[in-house]
This record gives structure tokens, C-alpha cells and sequence, in this order.
């Protein structure tokens, strides 16, 4: 896609990927926990009860952040060097940068491993947070959030094809053109370069379904910014003893590309609806498209529009066990410009060239572009359920210098695309030897993760008035080559007054 750095510009212009499960909580990735650790403006769409807690810098009932982000790769098989050369991949599409030569058989061999490996990328901004917390009012909190997500795992043909366009092993036939002369050809990988680049058309006589093709495969893509608000207070109990707090929440979507695509045994379905600035051409099909949209500007597009909601409640005990349960995002978004839909439809020939290198991410253009895999049909609109998901956590104070945690997040409902497979599970906490500084370290496994080992370090100065820290979701990424994952989370300007 020749637009895609629209959708990952956070992520790679910071230099720094199915769920991540500490928002733009850098302070809780190091720990890997975070339902009962977050406050201020970190707890939406975590836990907003804890709006009604204390403040985490005593005296201080005012928050305000920027600049913090997280992002990661994560893969279910592929190592640390695999995804490095995927990040530069990605990085060098985006910049429009040639200076790292492709060698062929490399470009083949990786293309294929990262569409056939269960491969996450996500990025998450925060815009601008502020909270506002007292006793007797509660707390009151507000942010804009930028996130991103992408998920793909692609059976052997349909990667292929993909990668090889009209040149894939799947037709068997091949259209080529020499000055004047047209011809047909059977399909043979040994053919000369001349010959491969007269081929104008790939066919198959005994054509397949798409579904047929695509049996197993599933992309999901999603570019959201949310505006984000919630409020929780104190409902009743002793400080001493017991108190039950409880909380609300909520967030207006604004949506600029969503494409989802699975394809299983008992069917295959795709939506898509994404911003013109991803310069995507339809070709003809767009002229009878009901949602179609073609104005861009240097801002982009929204195409879509969407709320969702949080209830949670937490019990603090002895004013050291804390303990809450929340679900979060309860809504959906409605997509009325460039939505599109996919007819299972025989796969009787392609045009297209396929995947200049192993950047995944322009699998969506090579789908959805005219002459591309999928047969378009434009619909007025469609909507799409969001990745709710349960929380449950507990956490313990030790004295003054440490607290230690546990996470279950699953998913609200398994069937919304994008949610959670499975629950993940995590345990952490974080050690405070003096008084400006804490480290963070924990476990989690679980959804489409095996075993991570995230760690951080936060920073308080001038008496808790300005903190600053850098946390990884995974640390085995530093030390083991056979890790499976990059990612890292940053915050510069957060301030306590």
C-alpha cells in the first residue's frame, strides 16, 4: 500500500504490536498487571473505579500526560531476527527508502513465514490524558488514545498467491504478451526473467472458490482513535477496614480503516471500510458502491463511527488488598464510507503482480485493489461489534517498597472479531528501594502468547510532579534469539500537581 505508513507512523516514526491488555498504561506494562495498579486517566477502559481511589502521588489531585506510547510485533513462531527484518521491511515501505537491496530468495522464503505464522503488530498513542481525583467527589478522567492493530495467519495457497500474483503455482496457465504477439503458456517457475515479465494473466481451467483457497486464513486490521472519558468514586465501606468503589466509562470511536477477513469450515466472510488516504483504487466497482468516498485530505478520512462502554467495581481491604473486576467496551462502530464485501466466488484468474516484498501489511491493496484476489461488492454500511473483554485482578501492598499482582482478561464475547482467543494471565508487581524510583517485572501467558517476561522502570522527580518511564512486554526479546516478540512502551510528560 502506498499510504501505509498512515496506519503505523506511530509506531515506526517513534522508532520504537490479537490484544495487548495495558492500554497506553506504560507504567503497567513493566509489570504485566494492571487492573488494580492503574489510576488517574490510565484506568479507561481498564478499570475506572480506581478513579475514586486516592491519587498514586499523595497530595497531588491533578494529572496531565502526552507523549507516551507502546508498541510491539509478536509472533507464535517466528524469532526476534525474523521479526527485526519485518520492522525493517515495514519501516523501508513506509519512507519509500530502496537503500537496503532485496535479495530474492530471502524475500520469498520470509514472505511466507511471516503469512503463515500467527503474526500481531500494534501501536497505541495517547494524545493528551487528564484527571482530576478528590475524596469526598471522586475522580473525573478524560483521553485521546490512537491505536492500531493488525493480526494475520494465511493458509500455504493463499499465501502463495499472494505473494506471487499471477505468477502463482495455483493457475495453470500463464497470458504473455511479446510486441504484438499474445500467447498462452502453461505455468512453469523455470521460465527467463523475459518470459516471467511478459505475463500479463494467470488462469486456472478447474477454478476453486476463494473459500476453498483461503481455508484457515484470517486478517484483521483496525486504525481507531478514541476519545475517552469515565468517573469513579467511593460507594461505601471504612478506610480502615473495607471500602467498595465503583465506576463508569465510555469513548466515541472514530474509525479510519477496518478490514476483516476469515475464512473457516463453515463459511468465508470479509469487510473492509479504509480511508481514501490509503490510495486503495477500486477501480470500476467503486462507481457503484453506495458508500463510496474518495475525498482525502492531510488529516485522514474517518469512515467510520462507533461508541462503547465500561462498568467496574474494586474493594480495597485493609488498605492494602485491593481487588476488581471490569468490562470494558461494550458497543460498536458503523462503518458508511468505502465499505466493501467479498463473494465466495470461483478464483479463475488474477493480474496482479503480488507482493513486492515481505511487508504483510500490503496484503490488504493486494486484496482489495482492482484486478486483485477478491471480487468487490459495495454496501451502504456495516457494523461491527467490539472486542469487549472481562477483567479480573487483585494486588497486594508490602509496606511502602513493593506491591505484587495478578490479571485475568478474557474476552466478553470470543466471536467479536479481534477479541481474545483465550484468557491471558498475568502475575507482577513492582519493587520502590527509594522513593523516585520503581522497577517492574511480571509474566504473562495466554491468547495467542507463550511466555513473556515484561520489565520497566518509572521514574518520580521533584517530589512526584513529573515521572517518566520506558517498560518492554517482553525482556527475552534483549537476551534470547528465539524470543518471539519486539515491543517496547515510553513515557516522557506526565505531571502530578
Amino acid at each position: 500500500m502506498k499510504s501505509v505508513y498512515l496506519l503505523i507512523v506511530l509506531f515506526f516514526f517513534l522508532q520504537t504490536v490479537n490484544a495487548q491488555t495495558q492500554g497506553i498504561a506504560y507504567t503497567a506494562v513493566g509489570k504485566g498487571v494492571a487492573t488494580t495498579f492503574v489510576t488517574d486517566y490510565h484506568s479507561l477502559g481498564i478499570n475506572s473505579s480506581a478513579l475514586g481511589w486516592k491519587p498514586s502521588v499523595e497530595g497531588k489531585k491533578f494529572t496531565v500526560g502526552s507523549t507516551e506510547f507502546g508498541a510491539g510485533i509478536y509472533s507464535d513462531s517466528m524469532n526476534v531476527d525474523k521479526l527485526k527484518k519485518l520492522y525493517g521491511a515495514v519501516r523501508t515501505q513506509i519512507s519509500n527508502n530502496d537503500s537496503e537491496p532485496a535479495n530474492w530468495q530471502e524475500q520469498q522464503q520470509y514472505a511466507a513465514d511471516y503469512m503463515r505464522s500467527g503474526l500481531t503488530m500494534f501501536a497505541d498513542y495517547n494524545w493528551l490524558g487528564f484527571s482530576y481525583q478528590n475524596e469526598k467527589f471522586g475522580g473525573v478522567a478524560v483521553n485521546i488514545r490512537e491505536s492500531y492493530s493488525w493480526y494475520s495467519k494465511l493458509n500455504e495457497e493463499l499465501t502463495n498467491i499472494l505473494f506471487k500474483g499471477k505468477l502463482a503455482d495455483y493457475f495453470d496457465s500463464l497470458t504473455v504478451v511479446f510486441g504484438a504477439d499474445t500467447s498462452v503458456i502453461a505455468n512453469n517457475p523455470n521460465y527467463s526473467q523475459d518470459t516471467l515479465d511478459a505475463v500479463i494473466l494467470g488462469t486456472i481451467s478447474t477454478p476453486l472458490n476463494l473459500g476453498q483457497i483461503s481455508r484457515g486464513s484470517e486478517v484483521r486490521l483496525s486504525w481507531n482513535r478514541y476519545y475517552n472519558f469515565g468517573y469513579g468514586r467511593k460507594i461505601f465501606g471504612k478506610d480502615s477496614l473495607f471500602v467498595v468503589y465503583g465506576g463508569i466509562g465510555g469513548r466515541f470511536i472514530q474509525s479510519m480503516a477496518m478490514f476483516n477477513m476469515e475464512s473457516r469450515d463453515d463459511g468465508f466472510y470479509m469487510y473492509s471500510s479504509i480511508t481514501p488516504n490509503f490510495d486503495i483504487d477500486y477501480g470500476a466497482i467503486a462507481n457503484f458502491n453506495p458508500s463510496n468516498y474518495s475525498q482525502s485530505g492531510a488529516i485522514p478520512t474517518v469512515v467510520g463511527n462507533g461508541y462503547g462502554f465500561d462498568l467496574s467495581a474494586s474493594a480495597l481491604l485493609f488498605n492494602k488488598l485491593k481487588v476488581a473486576a471490569a468490562v470494558n467496551n461494550i458497543g460498536q462502530v458503523t462503518y458508511k464510507r468505502n465499505v466493501y464485501k467479498v463473494n465466495d466466488t470461483l478464483v479463475g484468474s488474477l493480474a496482479v503482480n503480488g507482493l513486492s516484498d515481505y511487508d504483510v501489511t500490503q496484503s490488504v491493496d493486494e486484496f482489495l485493489r482492482d484486478g486483485g484476489v477478491f471480487e468487490l461488492l459495495g454496501v451502504e454500511q456495516y457494523t461491527l461489534k467490539n472486542a469487549a473483554n472481562l477483567r479480573l485482578g487483585a494486588s497486594l501492598d508490602i509496606g511502602n517498597i513493593a506491591s505484587v499482582g495478578i490479571d485475568v482478561v478474557a474476552p466478553f464475547n470470543s466471536s467479536n472479531p479481534g477479541s481474545l482467543v483465550n484468557p491471558v494471565v498475568s502475575i507482577g508487581g513492582e519493587i520502590r528501594l527509594v522513593k523516585f524510583m520503581a522497577i517492574s517485572a511480571g509474566y504473562f501467558g495466554g491468547g495467542i502468547y507463550k511466555n513473556n517476561i515484561p520489565v520497566g522502570i518509572n521514574f518520580k522527580l521533584k517530589e512526584g510532579m513529573y515521572e517518566f518511564g520506558v517498560s518492554s512486554y517482553d525482556a527475552l526479546s534483549f537476551f534470547m534469539k528465539e524470543s518471539n516478540s519486539i515491543s517496547a512502551a515510553f513515557g516522557f510528560a506526565r505531571f502530578h500537581f
